[in-house]
């Protein structure tokens, strides 16, 4: 399985959204600082993730969720 995950920054409330295969490994390395990109705003809390079979749908899922409407849609429907 494929996961699209949403983390909130517990110090500036931003948001960041990712592809993994072990949601709870990939967050202890974003709280740990080793994610290069977010590791100014460490620590975060997962606020979701969605489950996908396909790779290929997961990072397509996950680059629309980075898009204009997709954060839109975060926004109104996930969070």
């Amino acid at each position: 399985m494929y996961f699209v995950y949403i983390l909130q920054s517990q110090k500036d409330q931003s948001y960041y959204t990712g592809v993994t295969q072990d949601v709870e490994k990939r967050l202890r390395e974003h709280n740990r600082r080793m994610v290069a990109y977010s590791s100014t705003k460490a620590p975060f809390e997962l606020v979701g993730y969605c489950a996908f079979r396909n790779q290929s749908k997961a990072l397509a899922f996950e680059k629309y969720l980075k898009s204009g409407s997709g954060i839109a849609f975060r926004n109104k429907h996930l969070l």
